[in-house]
Protein backbone atom coordinates (compact mmCIF):
# COMPACT_ATOMS: atom_id res chain seq x y z
CA UNK A 1 0.00 0.00 0.00
CA UNK A 2 3.03 2.17 0.70
CA UNK A 3 5.39 1.63 -1.99
CA UNK A 4 5.80 2.57 -5.52
CA UNK A 5 6.18 -1.03 -7.19
CA UNK A 6 3.40 -2.75 -7.83
CA UNK A 7 2.71 -5.59 -8.34
CA UNK A 8 2.11 -7.38 -12.46
CA UNK A 9 -1.60 -7.52 -12.97
CA UNK A 10 -3.17 -11.34 -12.31
CA UNK A 11 -6.43 -12.36 -13.91
CA UNK A 12 -9.07 -12.22 -11.97
CA UNK A 13 -10.18 -15.85 -10.28
CA UNK A 14 -13.08 -17.65 -9.81
CA UNK A 15 -14.54 -15.88 -6.80
CA UNK A 16 -17.83 -17.57 -6.42
CA UNK A 17 -16.18 -20.78 -6.55
CA UNK A 18 -16.26 -21.45 -2.32
CA UNK A 19 -13.84 -24.21 -1.85
CA UNK A 20 -12.61 -25.57 1.59
CA UNK A 21 -9.12 -24.35 1.08
CA UNK A 22 -7.39 -22.73 -1.94
CA UNK A 23 -4.50 -20.37 -2.20
CA UNK A 24 -4.35 -17.46 -1.19
CA UNK A 25 -3.63 -15.70 -4.24
CA UNK A 26 -3.16 -11.75 -5.07
CA UNK A 27 -6.41 -10.56 -7.40
CA UNK A 28 -5.98 -8.25 -10.28
CA UNK A 29 -6.61 -4.46 -10.17
CA UNK A 30 -8.39 -5.34 -13.37
CA UNK A 31 -11.23 -6.97 -12.17
CA UNK A 32 -14.39 -5.00 -13.86
CA UNK A 33 -17.37 -4.76 -11.72
CA UNK A 34 -15.51 -5.58 -8.26
CA UNK A 35 -17.46 -4.46 -5.69
CA UNK A 36 -17.84 -5.07 -1.74
CA UNK A 37 -19.11 -8.83 -0.88
CA UNK A 38 -21.45 -9.87 1.76
CA UNK A 39 -19.39 -10.86 4.59
CA UNK A 40 -17.61 -7.34 4.16
CA UNK A 41 -20.79 -5.75 4.69
CA UNK A 42 -21.55 -7.92 7.40
CA UNK A 43 -17.92 -7.22 8.53
CA UNK A 44 -18.39 -2.96 8.60
CA UNK A 45 -22.11 -3.63 10.62
CA UNK A 46 -20.38 -5.82 13.79
CA UNK A 47 -17.22 -3.04 13.39
CA UNK A 48 -20.24 -0.31 13.80
CA UNK A 49 -21.31 -1.62 17.35
CA UNK A 50 -18.22 -0.80 18.89
CA UNK A 51 -18.42 2.26 17.47
CA UNK A 52 -21.83 2.96 18.76
CA UNK A 53 -20.70 2.04 22.41
CA UNK A 54 -17.40 4.46 21.69
CA UNK A 55 -19.95 7.25 21.13
CA UNK A 56 -22.08 6.37 24.05
CA UNK A 57 -19.49 6.78 26.52
CA UNK A 58 -17.77 9.65 24.76
CA UNK A 59 -21.46 11.33 25.38
CA UNK A 60 -21.03 10.14 29.32
CA UNK A 61 -17.99 11.75 29.48
CA UNK A 62 -18.82 15.07 28.00
CA UNK A 63 -22.33 15.39 29.34
CA UNK A 64 -20.55 14.74 32.91
CA UNK A 65 -17.89 17.75 32.07
CA UNK A 66 -15.47 15.41 31.60
CA UNK A 67 -14.76 16.17 28.00
CA UNK A 68 -10.60 15.58 28.07
CA UNK A 69 -10.53 12.50 29.33
CA UNK A 70 -13.58 11.46 27.07
CA UNK A 71 -11.67 12.77 24.19
CA UNK A 72 -8.44 10.87 24.67
CA UNK A 73 -10.37 7.60 25.39
CA UNK A 74 -12.44 7.76 22.63
CA UNK A 75 -9.11 8.14 20.66
CA UNK A 76 -7.87 5.06 21.57
CA UNK A 77 -10.30 2.72 21.30
CA UNK A 78 -11.64 4.55 18.01
CA UNK A 79 -8.21 3.81 16.71
CA UNK A 80 -8.35 0.19 17.70
CA UNK A 81 -11.40 -0.57 15.94
CA UNK A 82 -10.52 1.85 12.51
CA UNK A 83 -6.74 0.53 12.53
CA UNK A 84 -8.32 -2.90 12.46
CA UNK A 85 -10.90 -2.57 9.86
CA UNK A 86 -8.53 -0.50 7.65
CA UNK A 87 -5.97 -3.83 7.96
CA UNK A 88 -8.72 -6.06 7.17
CA UNK A 89 -10.25 -3.80 3.82
CA UNK A 90 -6.60 -3.73 2.03
CA UNK A 91 -5.90 -7.02 2.56
CA UNK A 92 -9.40 -8.17 1.54
CA UNK A 93 -9.74 -5.93 -1.79
CA UNK A 94 -5.79 -7.73 -2.45
CA UNK A 95 -6.27 -11.34 -1.47
CA UNK A 96 -10.02 -12.12 -0.79
CA UNK A 97 -10.49 -15.55 -2.15
CA UNK A 98 -13.30 -15.95 -0.42
CA UNK A 99 -12.86 -20.08 0.64
CA UNK A 100 -14.25 -21.42 3.86
CA UNK A 101 -11.07 -20.88 5.56
CA UNK A 102 -10.80 -17.35 4.95
CA UNK A 103 -14.89 -16.85 5.69
CA UNK A 104 -14.16 -17.93 9.04
CA UNK A 105 -10.97 -16.48 9.86
CA UNK A 106 -13.57 -13.08 8.94
CA UNK A 107 -15.95 -14.04 11.23
CA UNK A 108 -12.95 -14.73 13.92
CA UNK A 109 -12.13 -10.51 13.56
CA UNK A 110 -15.79 -10.10 13.46
CA UNK A 111 -16.11 -11.83 16.97
CA UNK A 112 -12.90 -9.79 18.19
CA UNK A 113 -14.34 -6.55 17.93
CA UNK A 114 -17.43 -8.01 19.61
CA UNK A 115 -15.63 -8.66 22.64
CA UNK A 116 -13.93 -5.69 22.36
CA UNK A 117 -17.08 -3.53 22.38
CA UNK A 118 -17.92 -5.34 25.60
CA UNK A 119 -14.86 -3.28 26.94
CA UNK A 120 -15.24 -0.47 26.26
CA UNK A 121 -17.28 1.34 29.09
CA UNK A 122 -14.90 -0.18 31.47
CA UNK A 123 -12.41 1.17 29.52
CA UNK A 124 -14.04 4.84 30.00
CA UNK A 125 -14.84 4.35 32.91
CA UNK A 126 -12.69 2.53 35.31
CA UNK A 127 -9.57 2.85 32.77
CA UNK A 128 -9.66 -1.15 32.56
CA UNK A 129 -8.26 -2.40 28.64
CA UNK A 130 -8.11 -5.98 29.50
CA UNK A 131 -10.99 -6.61 27.74
CA UNK A 132 -10.41 -3.87 24.96
CA UNK A 133 -6.72 -5.34 24.60
CA UNK A 134 -8.08 -9.14 24.43
CA UNK A 135 -10.74 -8.01 21.86
CA UNK A 136 -7.96 -6.26 19.83
CA UNK A 137 -5.81 -8.97 19.71
CA UNK A 138 -7.99 -11.77 18.99
CA UNK A 139 -8.71 -9.40 15.45
CA UNK A 140 -5.11 -8.79 15.16
CA UNK A 141 -3.49 -12.40 15.57
CA UNK A 142 -6.39 -13.32 12.85
CA UNK A 143 -4.67 -11.28 10.16
CA UNK A 144 -1.48 -12.74 10.97
CA UNK A 145 -3.05 -16.22 10.21
CA UNK A 146 -4.40 -14.47 6.95
CA UNK A 147 -0.74 -13.25 5.93
CA UNK A 148 1.16 -16.61 6.88
CA UNK A 149 -1.77 -17.84 4.67
CA UNK A 150 -0.60 -15.40 1.52
CA UNK A 151 3.12 -16.06 2.11
CA UNK A 152 2.07 -20.11 1.89
CA UNK A 153 1.06 -19.28 -1.44
CA UNK A 154 3.31 -16.82 -2.73
CA UNK A 155 6.88 -16.61 -3.41
CA UNK A 156 9.77 -13.97 -3.80
CA UNK A 157 9.03 -10.34 -2.83
CA UNK A 158 5.44 -10.81 -2.65
CA UNK A 159 6.17 -13.67 0.27
CA UNK A 160 8.34 -11.12 2.06
CA UNK A 161 6.18 -8.70 2.21
CA UNK A 162 3.46 -11.31 4.18
CA UNK A 163 5.77 -12.23 6.27
CA UNK A 164 6.84 -8.59 7.22
CA UNK A 165 3.26 -7.99 7.33
CA UNK A 166 2.60 -11.05 9.76
CA UNK A 167 5.62 -10.26 12.02
CA UNK A 168 5.30 -6.52 12.43
CA UNK A 169 1.42 -6.73 13.67
CA UNK A 170 2.34 -9.59 15.98
CA UNK A 171 5.35 -7.82 17.32
CA UNK A 172 2.89 -4.69 18.14
CA UNK A 173 1.18 -6.72 20.18
CA UNK A 174 3.30 -7.03 22.97
CA UNK A 175 3.86 -3.31 23.13
CA UNK A 176 0.07 -3.24 23.56
CA UNK A 177 0.58 -4.55 26.71
CA UNK A 178 1.50 -1.71 27.74
CA UNK A 179 -1.84 -0.49 28.34
CA UNK A 180 -2.53 -3.46 31.16
CA UNK A 181 0.68 -2.96 33.06
CA UNK A 182 1.66 0.43 32.93
CA UNK A 183 0.94 3.36 35.53
CA UNK A 184 -2.49 5.17 34.02
CA UNK A 185 -0.77 8.31 33.48
CA UNK A 186 1.67 6.97 31.25
CA UNK A 187 -0.97 4.96 29.08
CA UNK A 188 -1.72 7.66 27.11
CA UNK A 189 1.89 8.20 25.59
CA UNK A 190 1.94 4.11 24.96
CA UNK A 191 -0.77 4.82 22.75
CA UNK A 192 0.79 7.25 20.83
CA UNK A 193 4.32 5.63 20.54
CA UNK A 194 2.14 2.37 19.66
CA UNK A 195 -0.15 3.74 17.70
CA UNK A 196 2.99 5.12 15.15
CA UNK A 197 4.66 1.70 15.39
CA UNK A 198 1.33 0.28 14.01
CA UNK A 199 0.83 2.67 11.39
CA UNK A 200 4.80 2.03 10.05
CA UNK A 201 4.30 -1.65 9.73
CA UNK A 202 2.22 -0.96 6.23
CA UNK A 203 6.02 1.25 5.48
CA UNK A 204 8.29 -1.39 6.78
CA UNK A 205 6.01 -4.17 4.76
CA UNK A 206 5.80 -2.87 1.49
CA UNK A 207 8.95 -1.94 0.33
CA UNK A 208 9.45 -3.11 -3.21
CA UNK A 209 6.28 -4.71 -3.41
CA UNK A 210 3.14 -3.25 -3.48
CA UNK A 211 -0.10 -5.73 -3.06
CA UNK A 212 -2.65 -5.87 -5.55
CA UNK A 213 -5.65 -3.49 -3.61
CA UNK A 214 -8.13 -2.89 -6.30
CA UNK A 215 -8.84 1.69 -6.43
CA UNK A 216 -12.40 1.04 -7.16
CA UNK A 217 -12.90 -1.38 -4.39
CA UNK A 218 -10.91 -0.06 -1.82
CA UNK A 219 -12.84 3.58 -2.65
CA UNK A 220 -16.59 1.82 -2.26
CA UNK A 221 -15.21 0.00 0.97
CA UNK A 222 -14.29 3.22 2.46
CA UNK A 223 -17.69 5.35 1.23
CA UNK A 224 -19.93 2.60 2.40
CA UNK A 225 -18.61 2.22 6.07
CA UNK A 226 -19.64 6.41 6.05
CA UNK A 227 -22.72 6.07 5.44
CA UNK A 228 -22.91 3.41 8.20
CA UNK A 229 -20.90 5.90 9.95
CA UNK A 230 -23.57 8.64 9.77
CA UNK A 231 -26.32 5.87 9.64
CA UNK A 232 -25.41 5.77 13.40
CA UNK A 233 -24.94 9.03 14.08
CA UNK A 234 -28.51 9.96 12.60
CA UNK A 235 -29.73 7.14 15.19
CA UNK A 236 -27.91 8.39 18.06
CA UNK A 237 -29.44 11.97 17.45
CA UNK A 238 -32.56 10.30 16.84
CA UNK A 239 -32.77 8.15 20.12
CA UNK A 240 -31.68 11.37 22.15
CA UNK A 241 -33.95 13.11 20.73
CA UNK A 242 -36.96 10.89 21.30
CA UNK A 243 -36.13 10.78 24.82
CA UNK A 244 -36.33 14.53 25.66
CA UNK A 245 -39.60 14.31 23.95
CA UNK A 246 -40.35 11.45 26.06
CA UNK A 247 -39.32 12.54 29.51
CA UNK A 248 -39.17 16.26 28.94
CA UNK A 249 -42.00 16.99 26.23
CA UNK A 250 -39.60 19.54 25.26
CA UNK A 251 -40.72 18.92 21.22
CA UNK A 252 -40.13 23.16 21.10
CA UNK A 253 -36.72 23.41 22.33
CA UNK A 254 -35.16 20.39 20.57
CA UNK A 255 -36.93 21.28 16.87
CA UNK A 256 -34.60 23.75 15.94
CA UNK A 257 -31.29 21.48 17.21
CA UNK A 258 -32.84 17.82 15.59
CA UNK A 259 -32.99 20.01 12.24
CA UNK A 260 -29.85 21.47 12.37
CA UNK A 261 -28.17 17.98 13.41
CA UNK A 262 -29.96 16.62 10.18
CA UNK A 263 -28.92 19.20 7.61
CA UNK A 264 -25.67 18.55 8.85
CA UNK A 265 -25.78 15.24 8.34
CA UNK A 266 -27.02 15.43 4.98
CA UNK A 267 -24.42 17.81 4.13
CA UNK A 268 -21.86 15.28 5.71
CA UNK A 269 -23.01 13.15 3.24
CA UNK A 270 -23.24 15.11 0.53
CA UNK A 271 -19.49 16.79 0.43
CA UNK A 272 -18.29 12.56 0.37
CA UNK A 273 -19.89 11.45 -2.39
CA UNK A 274 -20.30 14.31 -4.39
CA UNK A 275 -17.40 12.98 -7.18
CA UNK A 276 -15.94 8.91 -7.11
CA UNK A 277 -12.60 9.65 -5.34
CA UNK A 278 -11.11 6.13 -6.85
CA UNK A 279 -9.68 8.21 -9.81
CA UNK A 280 -7.22 9.76 -7.10
CA UNK A 281 -6.00 6.51 -5.63
CA UNK A 282 -3.15 6.10 -8.30
CA UNK A 283 -0.08 5.80 -6.56
CA UNK A 284 0.77 4.02 -3.11
CA UNK A 285 1.77 7.48 -1.80
CA UNK A 286 -1.66 8.91 -2.59
CA UNK A 287 -3.64 5.71 -1.09
CA UNK A 288 -1.49 6.05 1.73
CA UNK A 289 -2.70 9.28 2.73
CA UNK A 290 -5.82 8.95 1.91
CA UNK A 291 -6.72 5.87 4.41
CA UNK A 292 -4.41 6.63 6.85
CA UNK A 293 -6.66 10.05 7.06
CA UNK A 294 -9.53 8.71 6.79
CA UNK A 295 -9.07 7.48 11.20
CA UNK A 296 -10.06 11.42 11.65
CA UNK A 297 -12.89 11.36 8.58
CA UNK A 298 -14.62 8.37 10.39
CA UNK A 299 -14.11 9.53 14.22
CA UNK A 300 -15.10 12.70 13.48
CA UNK A 301 -18.35 11.93 11.74
CA UNK A 302 -19.11 9.21 15.18
CA UNK A 303 -18.27 12.54 17.60
CA UNK A 304 -20.99 14.46 15.64
CA UNK A 305 -23.73 11.66 16.44
CA UNK A 306 -22.24 12.25 20.32
CA UNK A 307 -22.25 15.26 20.25
CA UNK A 308 -26.01 15.91 19.11
CA UNK A 309 -26.72 13.67 22.09
CA UNK A 310 -24.60 15.70 24.24
CA UNK A 311 -26.95 18.94 23.03
CA UNK A 312 -30.18 17.16 23.52
CA UNK A 313 -29.04 16.51 27.17
CA UNK A 314 -27.81 20.01 28.37
CA UNK A 315 -30.90 21.65 26.42
CA UNK A 316 -33.15 18.80 28.77
CA UNK A 317 -31.34 19.70 31.86
CA UNK A 318 -29.27 16.39 32.07
CA UNK A 319 -25.74 17.78 31.47
CA UNK A 320 -23.86 19.31 33.94
CA UNK A 321 -22.11 21.74 30.89
CA UNK A 322 -22.81 24.81 29.68
CA UNK A 323 -25.03 26.12 26.17
CA UNK A 324 -21.09 26.97 24.89
CA UNK A 325 -19.81 23.24 25.27
CA UNK A 326 -22.78 21.34 24.65
CA UNK A 327 -22.72 23.59 21.04
CA UNK A 328 -19.09 22.77 20.54
CA UNK A 329 -19.76 18.97 21.83
CA UNK A 330 -21.21 19.66 17.64
CA UNK A 331 -19.47 22.37 16.12
CA UNK A 332 -15.63 21.21 16.67
CA UNK A 333 -15.92 17.64 14.98
CA UNK A 334 -18.47 19.05 12.11
CA UNK A 335 -15.22 21.63 11.33
CA UNK A 336 -13.06 18.87 11.90
CA UNK A 337 -14.92 16.46 9.37
CA UNK A 338 -15.24 18.83 6.59
CA UNK A 339 -11.68 20.36 6.62
CA UNK A 340 -10.33 16.88 6.46
CA UNK A 341 -13.00 16.27 3.77
CA UNK A 342 -11.39 18.85 1.65
CA UNK A 343 -7.86 17.73 2.53
CA UNK A 344 -8.20 14.45 1.26
CA UNK A 345 -11.39 14.76 -0.96
CA UNK A 346 -12.71 17.98 -2.75
CA UNK A 347 -9.16 20.13 -3.43
CA UNK A 348 -8.32 17.41 -5.98
CA UNK A 349 -10.99 18.09 -8.01
CA UNK A 350 -12.26 21.94 -7.25
CA UNK A 351 -10.53 24.33 -10.00
CA UNK A 352 -10.21 27.98 -9.45
CA UNK A 353 -10.52 29.74 -5.70
CA UNK A 354 -14.30 30.40 -5.04
CA UNK A 355 -14.69 26.39 -5.00
CA UNK A 356 -11.35 25.77 -2.99
CA UNK A 357 -12.76 28.46 -0.16
CA UNK A 358 -16.21 26.74 0.20
CA UNK A 359 -15.41 24.12 2.88
CA UNK A 360 -12.54 25.62 4.39
CA UNK A 361 -14.96 28.94 5.04
CA UNK A 362 -18.02 26.50 5.93
CA UNK A 363 -15.57 24.80 9.13
CA UNK A 364 -15.08 28.36 9.62
CA UNK A 365 -18.78 29.69 9.77
CA UNK A 366 -19.80 26.28 11.53
CA UNK A 367 -16.88 27.11 14.54
CA UNK A 368 -18.34 30.54 14.54
CA UNK A 369 -21.85 29.44 14.91
CA UNK A 370 -20.65 27.13 18.54
CA UNK A 371 -21.11 30.85 20.27
CA UNK A 372 -24.96 31.40 19.33
CA UNK A 373 -26.21 29.94 22.45
CA UNK A 374 -29.54 27.60 22.26
CA UNK A 375 -29.11 28.15 18.43
CA UNK A 376 -26.32 27.15 17.84
CA UNK A 377 -26.41 23.83 15.97
CA UNK A 378 -29.36 25.14 13.82
CA UNK A 379 -27.15 27.89 12.69
CA UNK A 380 -24.60 25.28 12.11
CA UNK A 381 -27.17 23.02 9.97
CA UNK A 382 -27.90 26.22 7.75
CA UNK A 383 -24.23 26.67 7.28
CA UNK A 384 -23.93 23.16 6.03
CA UNK A 385 -26.92 23.61 3.50
CA UNK A 386 -25.50 26.80 2.21
CA UNK A 387 -22.10 25.31 1.47
CA UNK A 388 -23.73 22.46 -0.57
CA UNK A 389 -26.25 24.79 -2.60
CA UNK A 390 -22.76 27.19 -2.95
CA UNK A 391 -21.04 24.42 -4.30
CA UNK A 392 -23.35 22.90 -6.52
CA UNK A 393 -23.91 26.89 -7.86
CA UNK A 394 -20.28 27.68 -8.51
CA UNK A 395 -19.97 24.00 -9.99
CA UNK A 396 -22.91 24.85 -11.94
CA UNK A 397 -21.72 27.78 -13.22
CA UNK A 398 -18.19 26.56 -14.90
CA UNK A 399 -19.78 24.13 -16.23
CA UNK A 400 -21.91 25.91 -18.31
CA UNK A 401 -18.95 28.04 -19.52
CA UNK A 402 -17.85 27.43 -23.16
CA UNK A 403 -15.01 25.04 -23.07
CA UNK A 404 -14.95 24.13 -19.41
CA UNK A 405 -15.52 20.58 -17.68
CA UNK A 406 -17.72 19.62 -14.93
CA UNK A 407 -15.71 20.05 -11.85
CA UNK A 408 -16.50 19.15 -8.43
CA UNK A 409 -19.61 20.23 -6.24
CA UNK A 410 -19.73 20.76 -2.37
Amino acid sequence: MTSSASPPPVPSGAHGDHGLLRPLRARGRDEAHRTASPLELFFDLCFVVAVAQAGIQLVHSVAEGHAGEGIVDYAMVFFALWWAWMNFTWFASAYDNDDVLYRVVTLVQIAGVLVLAAGVERAFEEREYLVVWLGYVIMRLALVAQWLRVARSSEGPERTTALRYAGGVALCQVGWLGLLFLPEAARPWCFLVMALLEMCVPLFAERGYTTAWHPRHIAERYGLFTIIVLGETIAAATVGVKSGIDEYDALGELLPLATGGLLIIFAAWWSYFVVPIHGHLRSSRQAFLWGYGHYLVFASAAAIGAGLEVAVEQQVGKAHISTLSASAAVTLPTALYLLILWALHSRHFKIGIAQQLVLPTTALLVICCTFLGDWAVFAAGIVCALSVAAGETLATRRSTRPGSAATVTG
